[in-house]
């Protein structure tokens, strides 16, 4: 589980061109949270959308959307150290839903599997794409995490695998 801030701005796609190109670019005072879990085995994934803050609250309503899915299997969510996430209502509703919250240590994104997926939302709905209106940038988002679980499964299939980077013949310092 995590959180996603999108910002209604430009992504640019590239970099570096021979000549200076100006790019419309909105205002940029507008963002689009999203608070999504990826469920590891079936790569379905579930969110929760708002354009305020993300929150105790928020937390709350997607570990009661992950209980509604009714799996009848035990539940673990995965996340990271953020202050919303481990306050006294969060643990509170976890253990009245029987659910077990494992926290990621620190600055760890890599180990966090719907980064992955933030990533690909990005390159396919924002780079190099350009959003006159709020709600036509809302929309694209929405309908490319919706495609998630159904179009985009394919290519999704192998972003979101559970191959994750390891150090080897890492040699600790003392100071």
């Amino acid at each position: 589980m995590d959180a996603a801030h999108f910002v209604h701005r430009a992504y640019l796609g590239f970099v570096w061109c021979f000549t200076r190109i100006f790019i419309a670019s909105p205002s940029g005072r507008k963002r689009f949270n999203v608070l999504g879990a990826v469920d590891a085995i079936t790569k379905e994934v579930i969110t929760v959308t708002n354009e305020s803050y993300i929150n105790a609250t928020s937390i709350c309503e997607l570990l009661l959307k992950l209980v509604a899915l009714n799996r009848g299997v035990p539940i673990t969510v995965v996340l990271d150290n953020a202050r919303y996430q481990k306050c006294q209502l969060v643990f509170g509703l976890a253990k009245a839903l029987d659910i077990e919250l494992l926290y990621l240590p620190s600055y760890s994104p890599q180990l966090n599997l719907i980064e992955r997926l933030w990533k690909f939302v990005r390159n396919d709905c924002l780079y190099s794409k350009y959003y006159a209106e709020f709600d036509d940038f809302k929309a694209a988002i929405e309908a490319c995490l919706e495609k998630a679980n159904t179009t985009h499964k394919a290519s999704l299939a192998s972003l979101l695998s559970l191959n994750f980077q390891s150090f080897k013949n890492v040699h600790i310092l003392d100071v």
